[in-house]
């Protein structure tokens, strides 16, 4: 009898990180790229980097750097499956690097919606990923479509809901489009009607954001002691939640989790996820979650500071409320003192520190 194993079997993946303007933290790429290729099931065998001068249309990478990537991948003692490069790839230049590496090549706005695909649960999460890996391979379709053939339909960038997508042709690619819109329409408007309903509640709304794997989940869980799904990974949870927080002396407010940020995020994911996303445009408070562990000092400032900036830029674009209190989560991890300003709060969702004090920060804001 032959015994089959059900693990899945992990691709090894380089990554190709590109830095094309002076103000580019290369560092950062390098430390997150990996991160994202791991939370996407890939074994990263190497990283590779170039800030780049004079810029190749036809490739992005200069012919040394082209020539270097293919030269370790022919060589590499492990077979090298997938190359991940952190750069918003054109059709012709994913197709290009294929032809000249020979492996199935991913850019980052590829690899990011792939791993929303792989994490997708509930009916409206699929949907709005389904559109967006359409308006990723519409103006792909015929570079990617034929280079997805020598690599067979599996795979990162080949999975989820929109992995048969490669088979169809344009004009039914853009009637599924509308379709989708259509459908995700109609959960926008069945979200608008909930929403008044908990605004009939009178119940002031507090949404949960910050950049992905801070904490969001987890802190959801502390507030309101439950249990819902959370993970030490990118994008472990792309479906809100909304649950009742007791706040003392009766009084009580509307909880939601959001979906995570990261910068770079593909405006197809943006734009996707938008009724997700105004779950924190409606809200009388924000809570900003906060990786504290992440101080390690790039080319630039602190791992953490700079997330926190990415995820206030686009709360600051969505039109989100001012009204924000900066939760720096993982205390356990702390390496060293923080000072804190007058809206930050130092918590730990993993050993409870400082939940009591949020809640009453959370109560005085609101009520007083």
């Amino acid at each position: 009898m032959k015994i089959h194993s059900t693990e899945e079997i992990k691709e090894n993946c380089i990554i190709v990180a590109i830095s094309t303007k002076k103000e580019d933290d290369i560092s950062r790429k390098i430390d997150e790229t990996p991160r994202l290729a791991t939370t996407a099931g890939l074994n990263v065998v190497k990283c590779f980097y170039q800030v780049i001068k004079d810029f190749n249309k036809a490739t992005v990478l200069g012919k040394g750097k082209l020539e270097e990537i293919g030269q370790f991948i022919e060589e590499c003692d492990e077979v090298i499956d997938v190359a991940i490069v952190d750069y918003a790839l054109s059709g012709s230049q994913i197709k290009n690097l294929t032809n000249a590496w020979g492996v199935k090549v991913v850019d980052r706005v590829g690899l990011i919606i792939d791993i929303f695909a792989k994490g997708a649960q509930s009916r409206e999460a699929r949907l709005q990923v389904k559109l967006a890996q359409d308006k990723y391979i519409l103006p792909r379709l015929s570079e990617i479509a034929g280079t997805s053939g020598r690599f067979g339909g599996a795979g990162v960038g080949m999975r989820g809901p929109g992995e048969t997508k490669l088979e169809l042709n344009k004009r039914i690619l853009e009637k599924e489009i509308e379709s989708l819109k259509k459908q995700i329409e109609k959960i926008k408007e069945q979200r608008l009607i909930s929403r008044r309903e908990r605004n009939k509640s009178g119940l002031p709304k507090i949404a949960i954001v910050g950049y992905t794997n801070a904490g969001k989940s987890s802190l959801l869980n502390a507030l309101t002691k439950e249990n819902i799904y959370a993970d030490d990974k990118y994008f472990a949870t792309l479906d809100t939640t909304s649950r009742k927080l007791y706040l003392g002396e009766n009084r009580f407010a509307i909880l939601t989790d959001t979906v995570g940020f990261i910068s770079d995020l593909p405006h197809q994911l943006v734009d996707a996820f938008s009724s997700t996303l105004e779950e924190a445009t409606d809200a009388d408070l924000i809570l900003h979650v906060v990786d504290l562990s992440l101080d390690k000092v790039t080319d630039k400032e602190i791992e953490y500071v700079t997330n926190m900036k990415v995820t206030n830029e686009l709360l600051d674009s969505l039109g989100a409320t001012k009204n924000r209190l900066t939760v720096f989560n993982k205390s356990d991890k702390l390496s060293k003192p923080v000072e804190l300003k007058e809206n930050e709060i130092l918590i730990s969702t993993k050993t409870k520190r400082g939940i009591d004090a949020l809640l009453a920060k959370i109560a005085d804001n609101l009520f007083e």
